[in-house]
């Protein structure tokens, strides 16, 4: 995806980049290219791959809710900041945390915010099911893209989410996750809102987003130790 399809691409999905936010994503992907020489970052390092499977697909969050209407977001799993610093460069408005577990990526996220000078973003070094029961119902949404499980992902990050906000999975082919969700949404207070399947640009592969609303107060037994939710998944 060259630039100009790029740009291109996000109009389709209302999205309108300024010449600042071009250079930020521009430097950021020098950063990624260059701090992937010495860590394990992506395996994808092409320009045009980049900004189609790593830029632009983190923007197809806006398809599912208005990243405008929101104030703070969680990216689980963020590994090199996809789609968590995509979004704070592009929504500026958004209060967003980055959460993983590799101390090292935090590391480079941490060099990618001083870079670009972002603010109201932080990059955080903690396992998910801990981070979600030390921050309780302070997040508007939470998101993970490509991490684990849809069961597994909403136990995980589900006490962070605020009461009436949406956990969304990113994903590619989901429909057998969604099918046996019923069990797991019902013991963690929550209801499948809706999916939207659409497929990347140029390349054609499968997108589905995932939203999920928290209806009420999630019970104190979750989210159980990853060790538990590994072996048994609600």
């Amino acid at each position: 995806m060259s630039e100009i399809e790029f740009l291109n691409a996000l109009k389709d999905i209302n999205i309108i980049l300024t010449n600042d936010q071009l250079e930020q994503l521009n430097t950021y992907y020098e950063l990624l290219i260059e701090y992937n020489k010495v860590m394990n970052l992506t395996g994808i390092t092409d320009k045009k791959d980049v900004y189609l499977k790593h830029f632009y697909d983190s923007l197809t969050l806006n398809k599912i809710i208005d990243l405008t209407s929101i104030d703070t977001l969680c990216d689980i799993g963020t590994g090199a900041g996809f789609p968590g610093v995509v979004l704070k460069i592009v929504f500026p408005n958004l209060k967003i945390t980055l959460v993983d577990s590799l101390n090292k990526r935090i590391n480079f996220l941490n060099t990618v915010i001083d870079n670009l000078k972002l603010e109201n973003i932080e990059a955080i070094h903690e396992r998910a099911e801990v981070f979600s029961i030390n921050n309780i119902e302070k997040y508007d949404v939470i998101t993970a893209r490509a991490v684990a499980k849809l069961n597994i992902l909403l136990e995980l990050s589900v006490q962070a989410i605020k009461i009436n906000g949406y956990f969304i999975a990113m994903k590619s082919n989901v429909e057998e996750e969604i099918n046996n969700i019923d069990k797991t949404l019902e013991k963690l207070k929550c209801k499948f809102i809706n999916k939207i399947e659409f497929k990347l640009p140029i390349e054609n592969s499968n997108r589905t987003l995932v939203r999920i609303e928290k209806l009420d107060k999630t019970p104190s037994t979750y989210p159980r130790k990853f060790e538990q939710i590994k072996k048994k998944p609600l």
